[in-house]
């Protein structure tokens, strides 16, 4: 979770994008990063089979899917 955690925030500071908002730790499984029109939701398997956001987003349009 940190590695992905870290790679995104890599990529967004090449482009000065930072996070509004970073909630969570992987510690607790779940991570979210904030940035405004693009939220990142990054779980731990646990936590990913609890909150199921892929059934909640399902009729949304899938644009990256990373396993």
């Amino acid at each position: 979770m940190r590695a992905i955690s870290r790679q995104v925030q890599e990529a967004t500071d090449k482009i000065d994008i930072d996070p509004r908002r970073v909630e969570g730790s992987a510690e607790s499984g779940w991570l979210l990063l904030d940035y405004s029109d693009v939220v990142v939701h990054i779980f731990g398997s646990a936590e990913r089979e609890f909150y199921r956001l892929e059934d909640v987003w399902s009729a949304a349009q899938t644009l990256l899917v990373i396993q």
